[in-house]
């Protein structure tokens, strides 16, 4: 068998130039021949029984080399590529050079490569110190102080709003003397010492008494994520339909107690554990990510191909899309408070893209440096745990698969790799 010529692209990209002699074509063609008549039986023949030379004559020659270029190609690719170790992605390119019955066959075949380091950064003595910030009195008081506001309680009032309370509204909103659309609602809550309303907003409204009816105008902020209304001068039209206090529970025991807790030195006490482990996570997620950037950016790669760091773009700009939707905005809108478009944005994201594929390659690298394994065990235990929490049939066969078990060994094992990472590269202050 005549070795394939292995030739390095640039842009990640290998080339695999094959010659194949007719004798080593010999038993694609004959099953080829076989599919052929198969599927069209040969008059005299039973299907697929008919000899190489007859299919020849009722289907060409020709026919019949094509129908086996698929198996020949996709046959000596496979071997090449696992036999010297090369790790393709994506669907490869197939330029026929030669199909001609009776000579030899020539092909190439074009693919992207995964990435591999070149160069390791160092990572067996710490490169990073996590630093866990300590927490304070204060910090404790300020979360106490939203579960307060958590169980607050609204009281009607017979006074004026205070800016401490809430107003219960009707609002109508126009540009120029047109109602704006979506501009107008019924028993409408302004909590007063909420900060997310348009500047000046409450201001019109402290003071005001139930049944009172008043007419101003607020600016909208210039960078506003509703572009058509950004920097413009709105007119609204307010009634006052309520005027309620805001009263927060005292802090004792009968609160703590109405929070599962015992007392108010039990709940401080639970709060302020709660907060150290928060403040754990958040220096020990720090960490994780300064020491990677640091290996990744210390350490030299191959080419990235345009085919994964394309992927990882449309993976970071739908996480995007998921943000922009948890702060109640739209993609468009979003983009119009960034000032930019979809594709801008993207560009934007490239050079993290690539970074995000080239952490994953070394994870990979050092696994295999460092002999990292997965137990079957672990796994089992694992896919189990996922499927307790599964009902749906088809779900439940796709966590059973394979492929998804092999899914969970790789996730596995690149959590065993950076917890290995971080115990050599971290420290603590």
């Amino acid at each position: 068998m005549t070795p394939p010529t292995i030739t390095r692209l640039p842009g990640a990209r290998v080339e695999l130039t094959f010659v194949v002699t007719p004798d080593e074509a010999r038993p694609y063609l004959e099953q080829a021949a076989i599919d052929l008549q198969t599927n069209k039986p040969i008059q005299g023949f039973r299907p697929g029984k008919a000899p190489y030379e007859e299919v020849a004559k009722a289907f060409g020659e020709m026919r019949v080399y094509e129908t086996a270029l698929e198996r020949i190609v996709r046959a000596r690719y496979v071997k090449t590529v696992l036999d010297e170790g090369i790790e393709t992605i994506g669907s490869p390119a197939i330029s026929v050079g030669t199909l001609v019955p009776g000579q030899d066959i020539a092909f190439t075949v074009t693919a992207p490569i995964m990435p591999t380091v070149l160069t390791l950064a160092p990572y067996d003595a710490p490169i990073v110190t996590r630093t866990v910030r300590p927490v304070k009195d204060t910090d404790v008081d300020t979360v106490l102080e939203d579960l307060r506001k958590m169980r607050r309680q609204e009281v009607a009032a017979d006074h004026p709003v205070t800016k401490d309370g809430m107003a219960l509204i009707n609002l109508e909103m126009k540009k120029d003397s047109v109602p704006l659309e979506g501009g107008s609602t019924t028993d409408y809550r302004i909590y007063m010492e909420e900060p997310h309303y348009i500047p000046g907003f409450t201001d019109h409204i402290l003071g005001l008494s139930k049944g009172d009816e008043k007419t101003f105008t607020v600016t909208f902020p210039k960078d506003h994520y509703q572009k058509h209304l950004a920097g413009q001068e709105i007119a609204c039209s307010i009634k006052i339909d309520d005027v309620f206090d805001i009263v927060l529970p005292t802090v004792d025991d009968a609160f703590a107690q109405g929070l599962g807790m015992e007392t108010v030195a039990k709940l401080h006490e639970t709060l302020r554990e709660n907060l150290e482990k928060e403040s754990l996570q958040k220096a020990d997620e720090s960490a994780e990510i300064e020491l990677l950037e640091k290996i990744v950016r210390g350490s030299k790669f191959s080419d990235v191909p345009e085919l994964l760091v394309n992927e990882e773009v449309r993976r970071m700009f739908h996480e995007l899309e998921h943000a922009a939707e948890h702060q109640g905005m739209n993609m468009g809108d979003y983009l119009s408070q960034l000032k930019k478009t979809a594709d801008e944005i993207k560009m934007d994201m490239v050079p993290h893209a690539i970074e995000r594929v080239q952490t994953a390659v070394m994870i990979k690298d050092v696994a295999k440096r460092e002999a990292v394994t997965v137990d079957d065990a672990d796994v089992d235990a694992e896919i189990d745990r996922i499927l307790s929490g599964v009902k749906d049939v088809e779900t439940r066969e796709r966590v059973s698969s394979p492929d998804y078990r092999e899914y969970v060994t790789a996730q596995m094992r690149n959590r065993k790799t950076l917890d290995l990472l971080k115990s050599k590269a971290i420290k603590d202050t």
